[in-house]
């Protein structure tokens, strides 16, 4: 009688994920192929070395004070289905449908998209497959990845664990040639280059921030951390930390490598650094590096998209065939789903490369509404839960949240303000979503 109600029983998420685990998984989504393409821009908004450090270092505080504000809600409301369900506890279910449509159909598979395809150019570089190379490295990547995730859990986490030590070396031999390496100084003209305006520096700092993307991932395996109370929060903390520190290195050793000036001119810096300090057939180096850096990512994206999706399933009818968890650990079919829509962008992107750019556009905006939204949550949940167990509140409140809010309203702001056209594309997202969302309710 036991033994058949246990094979009867749903699987549900489990305690699984040590700290560690989750630390690898943060940078893993955090650290991409950004870190080697931002520097640059960054540089060339303002020439002056220490407003570059000075701006990465702000974005990483910025991003601790983020992290905080999600241990908080993370930890007084653990659940696999993350900023999902925050959104669902403030606002109410209509809300939380609409960012896990966003999430599920466009901000997760269009990042895994731009990832894979990235991926397929530097691939190619090693082996090329034929005419449309990239595009079949990127379609490869993504379906092998989302089988081993489909395994299991073990096989997704310790595969993260492995590509994150290679990324992390990477990187960490990037730091080491830039500060082995100078190229001849440029003549100075005895005049320092103007301070930035206002404006100059708040573009530059979008770019920062976009490449310190990815943290609040850690929110959607709450449920599934072994230490709910701390570990969470020692996650975050030690993970941004760590990537902080590796910003840091990395754009102390261009300026080391090229000067302010010179890094703002490059467009590939690592590349130039690469060929500087070990000769032109170094590219396969650098192409390496870079394919490491888009696997981890690719695979943290997949455990963490995967949950999203899930959440959606378990409450609502339409969507109920993605809301199964496997005995394996994960959820199976919104892996599948999720592979699926990943699939057909890169498929698309292969007729129209400046997909690339319309994603970003599109995906921006609606990103920044919800993580808005989010931090005004924590305010309204606190309000309506007074007698919530707390094991991580955030040090300073209100302080500390109203600044996290006003950082977030700005960058909604400035997505807006530099996409254009693409905005819309989002916003059609969105309608598509509370039609789909009305149709759910009056077919009941």
């Amino acid at each position: 009688m036991n033994e058949t109600v246990s094979l009867n029983k749903k699987a549900e998420p489990k305690r699984s994920l040590r700290t560690i685990d989750i630390i690898s998984l943060i940078v893993g989504t955090v650290v991409g192929a950004g870190i080697f393409k931002v520097p640059a821009l960054v540089a060339s908004q303002t020439q002056h070395e220490w407003i570059i450090l000075g701006l990465w270092l702000f974005g990483g505080l910025i991003s601790m004070i983020g992290a905080l504000c999600y241990a908080e809600l993370a930890t007084a409301y653990p659940n696999v289905g993350g900023e999902y369900h925050f959104l669902q506890k403030a606002y109410g279910k209509n809300i939380s449908f609409l960012y896990g449509w966003a999430r599920s159909i466009i901000i997760v598979t269009g990042s895994l998209g731009i990832l894979g395809i990235t991926l397929g150019d530097y691939m190619t570089q090693i082996i090329s497959l034929g005419a449309y190379s990239s595009t079949i490295w990127a379609m490869l990547t993504v379906i092998g990845l989302s089988l081993l995730n489909i395994l299991g859990i073990r096989q997704g986490k310790t595969a993260q664990n492995i590509l994150t030590l290679f990324e992390v070396g990477g990187i960490l031999a990037i730091i080491v040639t830039g500060f082995l390496v100078q190229t001849p100084t440029i003549e100075s003209t005895g005049v320092a280059p103007e301070l930035p305006s206002l404006g100059v520096a708040s573009l530059a700092m979008v770019f920062v921030l976009l490449t310190f993307g990815g943290w609040n991932e850690a929110a959607y395996v709450s449920a599934e951390a072994i230490d709910q109370r701390r570990g969470i929060l020692k996650a975050l903390l030690l993970g941004i930390g760590l990537i902080t520190l590796l910003y840091l290195m990395v754009n102390l050793a261009f300026l080391h490598a090229f000067g302010a000036e010179k890094m703002g001119q490059s467009n590939a810096l690592a590349s130039d650094l690469f060929d500087i300090a070990y000769g032109r057939g170094s590219a396969v180096i650098f192409s390496a590096i870079l394919v490491f850096a888009c696997l981890n990512s690719m695979n943290a994206t997949i455990i963490f998209g995967s949950r999203s999706s899930y959440a959606l399933g378990k409450d609502w009818r339409i969507f109920s065939w993605i809301g199964d968890w496997h005995q394996s650990g994960t959820p199976r079919k919104a892996i599948i789903l999720q592979c699926a829509i990943a699939l057909l962008l890169i498929f698309g992107a292969s007729f129209a490369r400046q997909s690339f750019e319309s994603i970003v556009e599109f995906t921006a905006p609606v990103f920044w509404f919800f993580i808005l939204l989010v931090g005004i949550a924590l305010f309204i949940l606190r309000r309506r839960y007074p007698d919530t167990v707390m094991p991580c509140p955030v040090p300073f409140y209100p302080v500390l949240p109203a600044i996290f809010i006003l950082t977030v309203a700005w960058l909604l702001w400035s997505s807006l303000a530099y996409s254009g056209m693409g905005a819309l594309v989002g916003v059609a997202c969105l309608g598509v979503g509370a039609i789909v969302l009305l149709i759910e309710k009056y077919s009941k």
